[in-house]
């Protein structure tokens, strides 16, 4: 087996933009191998969970083919929601899993495990009995279990997902591929899984950011955004959205960003060919707005801003700040309230 190795799912029935199709492939000699990885190599895969240009295919992974009898599902989830690990199961697994949830989605078992309890036998038992497993397979599958629970607790993953699961000819239980999610702000704890971050597999404006400890993620409009706070950032995303206008990102600089910090945002931010404008919403809390305005300005001069920029500041020392950014000489729009500063730069953009 060939699998083109991208943080997308889907693979096995996605197509490369130059018309060869599935990123997982089987071959029968090596021959077949080496061609299969030659055309994977280099050329780009789209599938549902990629953008329309696809991603980049940089790693292959080379494993023996395997005789199947039936392929499963088999998940361990963080549920935020009840604040519990949750086991996720299915007789259904392999590429049309994403298919068995939204069109049968009896067909997918659930198993809550409380945090304060853990992973008992009887989970696993339960799991297995639901799954039609008997004799020698429940064991087998109470060791894959515990494994996949205890590795969750200690690396603080947010998923570990094993499809598929396959029984062979003999009956016995093989996890043919697997994926791994795990908590980012748990990785100081976990070194050793930092190392693993392949940083061909991110945006380069997200990689560049996150050197700069800036919370950014690039998105398909054409009107940036640069907001201390995250709930703020989503909602003046939501009111870009609400005007017509469509955000080219999410950019959280945190609460007492530096020039450095904003300066490398608007680099960030102007990276992407598709910026037409920028609006800047910003809460004077932990820093002063005038601290913050004199940062836009230093920050917009140094990187010769050549689109329309809207700021709208609130908080302490906000008068202020308004005067210096009067007084910079930017060809810039003060706003006073959000969704002013919205309509404002929809209309820059769109005009």
């Amino acid at each position: 087996m060939v699998k083109a190795q991208i943080h997308a799912g889907g693979r096995g029935k996605g197509t490369f933009t130059d018309g060869y199709k599935g990123g997982v492939q089987l071959c029968d000699s090596p021959e077949k191998a080496k061609s299969t990885a030659l055309s994977m190599l280099g050329n780009h895969l789209v599938t549902k969970q990629t953008s329309p240009q696809g991603r980049k295919v940089q790693t292959l992974y080379f494993t023996e083919g395997c005789d199947i009898d039936h392929e499963y599902y088999l998940a361990v989830v963080l549920d935020r929601e009840s604040a519990q690990t949750v086991i996720i199961a299915s007789t259904e697994g392999g590429m049309d899993i994403e298919a068995v949830a939204e069109k049968t989605p009896e067909k997918i078992i659930r198993v809550p495990v409380s945090l304060d309890m853990g992973l008992k036998p009887h989970h696993c038992r339960l799991v297995a009995f639901k799954l039609g497993f008997t004799g020698t397979q429940v064991k087998e599958l109470s060791k894959i279990l515990n494994g996949l629970y205890n590795f969750s607790i200690e690396k603080n993953t947010e998923l570990i997902e094993i499809n598929p699961l396959v029984t062979n000819k003999e009956g016995s239980l093989i996890a043919l591929d697997a994926k791994v999610s795990f908590d980012g702000n748990a990785l100081y704890k976990n070194p050793d899984i930092a190392e693993l971050r392949d940083t061909n597999e991110e945006d380069p404006k997200e990689v560049e950011a996150s050197a700069f400890n800036l919370n950014y993620i690039a998105l398909e409009g054409n009107i940036a955004c640069m907001v201390n706070g995250a709930g703020l950032a989503m909602a003046t995303m939501d009111i870009i959205k609400s005007y017509g206008g469509e955000p080219a990102n999410f950019l959280d600089v945190g609460g007492g960003a530096n020039e450095e910090q904003v300066t490398a945002a608007f680099k960030i931010i102007l990276s992407d060919p598709n910026v037409k404008g920028i609006l800047v919403n910003i809460f004077g809390g932990i820093m002063k707005c005038d601290i913050i305005a004199r940062g836009i300005v230093s920050a917009a001069k140094n990187v010769s801003l050549s689109v329309p920029l809207v700021v709208r500041l609130e908080g302490t020392n906000v008068e202020a700040g308004k005067v210096i950014l009067k007084e910079s000489g930017l060809e810039l729009t003060s706003a006073d309230s959000l969704a002013e500063a919205a309509e404002i730069i929809t209309k820059q953009v769109t005009a």
